[in-house]
């Protein structure tokens, strides 16, 4: 078991919040999966198929490509005829007109060869066919070559175009007199023709629309048919032209087919399955290795939203077929959770996350294996994130081995060294996957946001606040300079251990600076910052130096609240001193007043025992270096048994009940208690002095040499 897994007393309630947890997280994610419409990876012309041999399951029809069905659109432009109504009464209306006009206005002016001349001129204009100026440019506009005329529900002709006259351009056909001398242009002019000039070709629009519809219905969607059990394509071979449409039309026909009401229940059903299963072996992980992160409710947010934002970026890219889903950081998963947990749970996370972005492909080998190494590589280089280069680091690393990765399976699947490049290699996945590195980067920005939303502390931040010119640690140093060495001391102890037995050496580092600043407000009355031989405590009665020294705790907390100290710094204020006794004050009351009953409240610290593995490495390492102080001698036999005396008697007392420190752990710790601090109270050695008689001799020889 883990020593983070310690038992935890769940009550019903509790397993009943988490199994409602679980099916929220899942219906939320199969809401977010895309249905029918999953993408196919990668396949172009002129690639071999990396895939597996695909056989039609169905029969579905080879549907044409946009561009050949708009070619063939195109093609029936060529053949549309709009239909025209003839009005043949317009002709004699008009015709009428003119032979009325001009018995009454021309007669008397103009010889009767004019009147004959516009009678037959008008009766050649309407048989060409004459239409409005707004018709005739729709005609033109839409580049109909011929119209079809109709009288009544009987079809007459079909004219072309460029033989219809518009009155602009009947008129000018009325006035082209040629070389006739009888007539004159200038006396047509006079006669103001346009007034007998009527459109006797109407359009219909409702014959013209039902046409054009019957002409679009004739189009075939498909150009054949594949039948179940045919052969589409197998691995290795070349995807032609031919064979992409095939594979065209069965996504098409796939998701077409997955419309249907039974097919669509079972692929939710499948999905709801699938997330199911996933999840709950996520949850299972955590029972059995990290139960202390599903009790605590920030972990457990921080796994849901990368649970559910990765995935959904994922079927959002699918479903919207925008980018290359590698466009997509998912490093980013490991990094946070490494950063604000632990390894294990970090590669546990992120294969969760692959594995419910994967469902959104069709094809999801190459994805998941590039993502996969992508996030081990992240999570090893980034085991101590202490560093904004590190980010940097990480991101090229990352980069680098998801291009090998992919480039691996490349050529796996076909891609053959051939002239200056690699045929049947896919470059814009490669450019994916670099912008992928690059997007990586804001993982620094974003650590910053998580810490602040969900309350982690990242070992950056602990970097930040070890800085001893920090306000708070700079005034300590200036108003307790013996409490800031000691917790200098502390420091270096406490991260040492740390660093043996596998707990967070940053952050036990960190606390350990931080865990006496309450003594900044009565430096005097704590023995490492007394100078001269003065102990204020000499003229108190011991309770009232005990309530002194107890003070420190709660002043501490008030000053890391103050100066907004991460609560995981706060807690080391709290617990460097366990729920335990001041025992000095104590047995000196005791000895002083021995008929009075003790009331042990007034010696106890406030603060409760340690809770985590760096807080019991802290408590150690703050009592035994303190009392290395009162030593009176330095010998490795004394260090030997002061440690163990000091840390056996806090085992005794239980400190650490509640915490997951091992007796093996404990058993590392003191020895290096004990080398340390054989080190750091290691005397020098004595250099021996010269003799009179020998300086006199060694005078009297070097001036003889120098005389000589």
């Amino acid at each position: 078991m883990s020593r983070n897994n310690r038992p935890q007393k769940l009550t019903w309630r509790d397993y009943l919040v988490q199994a409602l947890v679980l099916v929220a997280v899942s219906a939320l994610l199969v809401v977010v999966m895309p249905r029918g419409t999953r993408a196919s990876m990668h396949t172009d012309v002129g690639r071999p198929w990396p895939y597996s041999l695909l056989i039609a399951p169905f029969d579905f029809p080879i549907f044409k490509t946009d561009a050949q069905i708009q070619h063939e659109r195109d093609s029936i432009k060529d053949i549309y005829e709009p239909y025209f109504a003839l009005l043949p009464e317009v002709e004699g209306q008009q015709v009428a007109r003119f032979k009325a006009d001009f018995r009454q206005r021309h007669s008397n002016k103009l010889p009767y060869a004019y009147r004959s001349y516009v009678e037959e001129k008008l009766h050649a204009v309407y048989a060409r066919g004459l239409i409005g100026s707004e018709d005739k440019a729709r005609v033109i506009g839409d580049s109909t070559q011929r119209i079809r005329i109709f009288e009544g529900s009987e079809m007459k002709t079909s004219l072309p175009v460029t033989t219809l006259l518009t009155e602009k351009t009947a008129y000018e056909f009325l006035l082209s007199v040629g070389d006739s001398s009888d007539i004159n242009r200038q006396k047509l002019q006079r006669m103001d023709l346009t007034r007998f000039l009527r459109p006797n070709l109407s359009y219909d629009s409702i014959k013209s629309k039902d046409y054009w519809e019957d002409l679009n219905r004739s189009l075939s969607p498909s150009s054949g048919m594949v039948l179940a059990g045919e052969k589409i394509i197998d691995r290795g071979d070349i995807v032609d032209e031919a064979t992409y449409q095939k594979l065209e039309s069965y996504e098409r026909a796939t998701a077409a087919r997955g419309q249907t009401g039974q097919e669509q229940h079972l692929i939710i059903l499948g999905q709801v399955m699938y997330v199911i299963i996933i999840i709950a072996c996520l949850t299972m992980y955590f029972h059995l290795f990290r139960m202390d992160y599903i009790v605590s409710l920030r972990s457990t947010l921080l796994i849901i939203v990368m649970l559910l934002a990765f995935p959904a970026m994922t079927a959002f890219l699918v479903r919207h077929t925008l980018l290359s889903v590698y466009i997509i950081p998912y490093a980013m998963v490991p990094v946070f959770i490494r950063v604000f947990m632990d390894s294990r749970t970090a590669f546990t996370a992120h294969a969760a996350t692959i594995m419910l972005s994967a469902v959104s492909l069709k094809y999801p080998l190459e994805f998941i294996a590039t993502e996969m190494v992508a996030g081990m590589v992240a999570i090893y280089s980034l085991r101590e994130l202490s560093e904004r280069s590190q980010i940097i680091r990480t991101a090229i690393l990352v980069t680098l081995s998801a291009w090998t990765v992919f480039m691996s399976i490349e050529l796996m699947h076909g891609g053959v060294p051939g002239g200056d490049s690699v045929r049947g290699i896919d470059w814009d996945i490669y450019k994916h996957i670099f912008v992928s590195g690059l997007l990586l980067l804001f993982a620094y920005p974003l650590m910053a946001a998580l810490e602040r939303m969900f309350g982690f502390t990242s070992n950056v931040t602990l970097v930040e606040l070890s800085n001893i010119n920090r306000p708070l640690l700079h005034r300590l140093s200036e108003v307790a300079p013996g409490t800031f060495q000691h917790s200098m001391q502390v420091s270096n102890l406490a991260a040492e251990v740390a660093l043996k037995i596998g707990a967070k050496s940053q952050l036990v580092r960190t606390g350990a600076l931080y865990h006496d600043i309450g003594k900044i407000y009565n430096p005097p009355f704590f023995t490492e910052n007394q100078a001269g031989g003065i102990n204020p405590h000499d003229s108190l009665d011991p309770r009232e130096s005990a309530r002194i020294i107890i003070r420190h705790v709660a002043e501490g907390e008030a000053l890391a609240d103050k100066h907004q100290l991460p609560h995981i710094i706060r807690e080391f204020i709290t617990t460097h001193h366990g729920h335990g006794l001041v025992k000095y004050f104590y047995i000196t009351y005791k000895n002083k007043y021995p008929d009075r009953e003790v009331n042990e409240s007034d010696f106890t610290y406030p603060g409760h025992n340690p809770t985590t593995t760096e807080q019991a490495i802290l408590m150690m390492a703050d009592a035994v270096e303190a009392s290395s102080r009162s030593l009176k001698e330095y010998t490795e036999q004394s260090i030997g048994e002061l440690v163990d005396r000091i840390i056996d008697s806090q085992v005794q007392e239980g400190f650490f009940t509640e915490c997951p420190i091992t007796f093996l752990d404990i058993k590392t710790a003191k020895d290096v208690f004990k080398e340390k601090l054989k080190i750091i109270y290691h005397t020098r050695i004595s250099y021996p002095t010269l003799k009179t008689d020998t300086i006199a001799t060694t005078a009297t020889l070097l001036e003889s040499k120098a005389n000589s």
